[in-house]
């Protein structure tokens, strides 16, 4: 005899609070295409300096505010696939969301002690949201980013003591190494899922995992996090760069990315991880002098974080969602947008450095643009119940 189990229920109500990743990611595409826009009116001189003021509030909005957001989103879905246990939504989902939504406002105030405790509380919120189910399941390969959430809010704090002068550390000390932190998630998330997709999505492609390669890679990225807290220097820290952009290289090219120029959804994680070596390698370049330390920065924050997170957007959206998972010639514009930016922004100084203003405007352009046709594109995606009718 044959019992059919009933169909999960389907959430009422606006759709955007069904999961994680729909509020999340249109928040995180909204703002960033905003931020970044009043940032380079501000930086041209063409705004009065009213809104980030400081490059440490830019970077840190762009750290604790975008690329928070879009982990948060990930993660409290992923989880749920994870353990097959639910994460927040509803009401609980909201209260996070607003939350967020707090910290960002809270920056623009002179409340610097509320505005740090307010962020560094969004991602033990998260930590929460996520812990629960994994705990509950006993999921233990994936508690480890419940560390890295806990460490991401820790380090908000450190940051802000620092820029008060509380204690006696650079004050983009904190900024550094919570990017780094989300370089481990990035270079993490990345070793599971792009090789999966590409063999996925590209029949044939054969990319592969090396146990050894991936031991050094990931263990690269987290001695480079130990020296930075150490504040090492020198030649032992160019080496150590030196070290993980080999290893990064050589993961990237088993993952076959070649193979890849005929399907954008998987052709932009291929692209994004690129600049992982690059980064390491300008890290050296800066380190040495002949390169600002930021050029070398935006190959992160804009190259990796940017490029890794509008193709993760924009397929777990899709997949989520009952869509097809083929991008079209929206997606694409975007990832060719974002890429373009951190073309502009890393290298556009180093060929016009007399048009060093001009370079960041017209990467902010790019990238506001980029993400601008995200929001637009996607919201009539995320505020509705799934083409397939299931929930989520």
């Amino acid at each position: 005899m044959q019992i059919d189990e009933p169909a999960p229920a389907v959430p009422r109500g606006w759709a955007v609070w069904n999961l994680g990743f729909r509020p999340f990611y249109l928040a995180a595409s909204f703002f960033a295409a905003l931020s970044i826009a009043l940032w380079a009116c501000e930086y041209a001189g063409w705004l009065p300096g009213s809104y980030m003021q400081t490059p440490f509030r830019h970077a840190h909005e762009m750290l604790f505010g975008y690329t928070l957001a879009v982990v948060a989103g990930f993660l409290l879905t992923a989880t749920r696939n994870w353990t097959a246990l639910p994460t927040p939504t509803g009401g609980t989902l909201a209260a996070i969301v607003a939350l967020w939504i707090a910290g960002r406002v809270m920056v623009l105030t002179p409340f610097e002690v509320a505005s740090a405790l307010v962020n560094a509380a969004f991602p033990w919120a998260v930590a929460v949201g996520i812990g629960v189910p994994l705990v509950k399941s006993g999921n233990r390969r994936n508690y480890f980013f419940i560390v890295l959430l806990v460490a991401l809010g820790g380090v908000e704090l450190l940051a802000h003591a620092a820029e008060l002068d509380w204690i006696h550390l650079p004050g983009t000390w904190g900024l550094q190494l919570g990017l780094e932190l989300v370089l481990f998630i990035v270079v993490v998330m990345a070793g599971r899922v792009v090789p999966m997709f590409t063999n996925n999505g590209v029949p044939g492609a054969g990319a592969s995992r090396n146990p050894v390669v991936e031991r050094v890679a990931l263990g690269s990225i987290l001695a480079l996090i130990a020296a930075d807290v150490a504040g090492l220097e020198g030649r032992f820290l160019e080496a150590l760069l030196a070290i993980a952009a080999i290893a990064h290289l050589v993961r990237w090219l088993l993952w076959h990315p070649w193979r890849t120029l005929g399907t954008p959804l998987v052709w932009i994680l291929h692209l994004a991880y690129a600049w992982v070596p690059i980064y390491l390698v300008l890290r050296i370049f800066a380190l040495e002098g002949a390169m600002a330390p930021p050029w070398a920065l935006h190959a992160l924050t804009i190259g990796v974080i940017g490029g890794m997170t509008i193709g993760m957007m924009t397929r777990t959206a899709r997949g989520h969602t009952g869509r097809a998972l083929r991008a079209d010639r929206f997606e694409v514009a975007m990832y060719v947008l974002v890429q373009l930016a951190a073309v502009a922004r890393v290298f556009g100084p180093l060929v016009a450095g007399s048009a060093y203003i001009a370079t960041i405007v017209t990467a902010a352009v790019l990238w506001a643009s980029a993400f601008g046709l995200y929001t637009v594109r996607y919201w009539p995606v995320l505020t509705r119940p799934r083409a397939d009718g299931k929930p989520g």
